[in-house]
């Protein structure tokens, strides 16, 4: 699921745009099984070429300078480079102690990092600077989903899915996090938000996988389904392997949710939900520790 980036320049948004929609298959009928890692596109290592001299040679306002570092971020995030990522989110709040959009993704690095109650107060800074920052109910929900409070969690994904009622992923979070307290109500839940999806969504196969209405093999099919380019497919994949992971989790099968979350590393969609929480997951089911590595940027 792709998180919305907003605030980024016109020419940076031209500069990633990439054309085409036409049908795409694998050139094999196996091969899709395997992700393919994305490389980092050209175009995302110009853009921040293009933003470090801005910044470095360009007489900039103080509201200037932390648009760039925020713009900049959100490209070094999208490639995987999250130190430096954060350490440019962090400059922009300096410059602008009141911008939404970098809160935000400061309480998701906090989330990563296990600081849980920094992510809470980032993502409550959002919503008090833009109380309709929809994305903020999904990830304040998510970070109180692996801060095990569950209980609170439901609350904003019902807000998100509210929000977009026809949006299957929305209808899964909610899932996940309702299972938690109760699987038969959360069952009861998905049933009726699966009726309101539209069937010619790729992504309404997950929740139907959930509800055992589709197979494994026959979820893992659908990914080919009106396929447009490699990059769908990652991204599909990186999707698809995420879910099954936590279905796997649920079913008290750790090494084969382990598996599948490797799977969705692999794909390399660093800005996907997904991809971000599969190492976090994986952690969780290992007993390990989170790095706290986000201390050093306070």
């Amino acid at each position: 699921m792709r998180r919305a980036k907003s605030g980024i320049a016109a020419l940076l948004t031209a500069l990633l745009t990439l054309s085409g929609c036409a049908t795409w298959q694998p050139s094999s009928s196996a091969a899709w099984l395997t992700p393919e890692p994305l490389a980092v596109p050209y175009r995302t290592e110009l853009a921040i070429a293009r933003l470090t001299e801005i910044l470095q040679r360009a007489e900039l306002s103080e509201e200037q300078s932390a648009r760039l570092y925020y713009d900049r971020g959100v490209m070094y995030d999208s490639a995987g480079l999250r130190s430096l990522a954060r350490l440019d989110f962090m400059r922009a709040l300096r410059l602008k102690p009141d911008m939404a959009d970098a809160y935000n993704f400061v309480g998701i690095h906090y989330t990563l990092s296990g600081d849980f109650d920094q992510a809470f107060e980032a993502f409550d800074s959002v919503l008090e600077l833009a109380p309709d920052y929809e994305y903020a109910y999904l990830n304040r929900g998510i970070a109180l989903y692996y801060a095990g409070r569950a209980d609170l969690a439901v609350p904003d994904f019902v807000k998100f899915l509210k929000l977009q009622p026809t949006d299957p992923y929305r209808v899964v979070w909610l899932y996940l996090a309702e299972r938690d307290l109760s699987e038969r109500a959360a069952r009861a839940r998905l049933t009726a938000n699966v009726a309101t999806l539209a069937a010619d969504d790729w992504a309404t196969n997950i929740p139907l996988f959930y509800l055992g209405k589709l197979s494994e093999q026959q979820l893992l099919n659908s990914v080919i389904n009106d396929l447009t380019s490699p990059r769908v497919l990652a991204e599909r994949l990186c999707e698809v392997y995420f879910y099954l992971a936590k279905w796997y989790e649920a079913e008290q099968q750790p090494e084969q949710a382990i598996e599948y979350y490797k799977q969705v590393l692999a794909t390399n969609v660093y800005e996907f939900v997904e991809h971000r929480y599969a190492r976090l997951e994986m952690a969780r089911l290992r007993g390990e520790a989170l790095s706290g590595e986000s201390n050093e940027f306070h």
